[in-house]
């Protein structure tokens, strides 16, 4: 065999593994692009939604553990394009943006989420109007008011009152991270985090829509609660269909065996600090079972299981 037959094969399988780490790179800017375009479809539907106004409210996604996407500083979440969109590494430091562009100054925010919750994809920071009227009320959606609420979301605590942009905010926020997946910032607004970025904006949307069926159901004389056996029943309906992410079912383990459903917001644990003024009252945090989040605990198909399961559990 000739020299020239020889090195035809070595030129050839080069060339080709070349092709291939161009195709990588292409394919990853592909797919950073695409979720650009999600970011500013989740912006748009958060400030049609009523949950943001003018610049407010901000959105991020994990690439990997290095890179990450977030939302620009004084933009509507409602106009972007992609080209709006920043990357910063786990520092919240500019990797890339485009001229007029600055990452969110609220990005320390989102950065401890990620450090402290290694399973979580996404962030997003809004100010939904039920639900921040409870924060500025400092008032913790605990009340155990609907199934769904219950099973799905949860109980959704107020971290205390930090100042934006600062790491006050992140700080204050810190304690809550291994125990929920939603919380209320205290006279700001609501924080929600997921595997996925469509069920972190999910996540959103059902705290938002549990703070309004609060809120209007107590101008009708107040809601009317699960007693415990009840909401027990509902949490053993979410082990059975094992749902992913942190919840009451698998952490509120109080000294008196209460959830946290039913104890006002202002239970009391052994295993961890009061760490929030509410009625007069410590309320605490509790120990959980690690577990991640995706869109399946707010897809139509899980509502409805819950549904059929939770007409069983309570006609029996």
């Amino acid at each position: 065999m000739t020299r020239q037959a020889t090195a035809k094969p070595l030129i050839q399988h080069i060339y080709q593994k070349k092709t291939a780490t161009q195709y990588y790179k292409e394919d990853n800017m592909v797919n950073e692009y695409e979720i650009k375009k999600q970011i500013c479809e989740i912006g748009k539907r958060i400030y049609n939604r009523n949950m943001v106004a003018a610049n407010d409210g901000n959105i991020s996604v994990k690439l990997n553990d290095h890179e990450f996407l977030c939302t620009p500083t004084g933009v509507s979440k409602g106009f972007m394009t992609p080209d709006y969109i920043c990357k910063v590494n786990e520092n919240g430091e500019v990797i890339q943006a485009n001229a007029g562009f600055r990452p969110s100054s609220e990005i320390k925010m989102h950065m401890r989420v990620y450090k402290l919750r290694p399973d979580v994809g996404s962030v997003v920071h809004a100010h939904p109007v039920y639900a921040t009227s409870f924060a500025i009320a400092g008032i913790p959606l605990t009340q155990p008011i609907m199934p769904e609420a219950v099973i799905a979301l949860g109980c959704v605590p107020i971290a205390e009152y930090g100042t934006p942009s600062t790491n006050e905010i992140p700080d204050r926020l810190e304690k809550y991270l291994p125990y929920y997946d939603a919380v209320l910032l205290e006279s700001h607004g609501a924080l929600t985090w997921a595997g996925d970025l469509l069920s972190a904006y999910m996540k959103m949307e059902s705290v938002e829509f549990y703070a309004q069926l609060l809120y209007q159901s107590r101008q009708l004389g107040g809601p009317k609660e699960f007693d415990a056996a009840t909401v027990q029943k509902l949490y053993e309906i979410r082990r059975k269909m094992g749902l992913p992410g942190k919840h009451p079912a698998n952490m509120c383990l109080n000294k008196d065996g209460v959830n946290c459903h039913n104890c006002g917001g202002s239970c009391h644990s052994d295993a961890a600090p009061a760490v929030y003024p509410f009625s007069g009252a410590p309320q605490t945090i509790h120990g959980s079972t690690d577990m991640t989040v995706d869109s399946r605990a707010q897809s139509p198909e899980v509502i409805a299981e819950i549904t059929r399961r939770v007409l069983e559990q309570l006609n029996r």
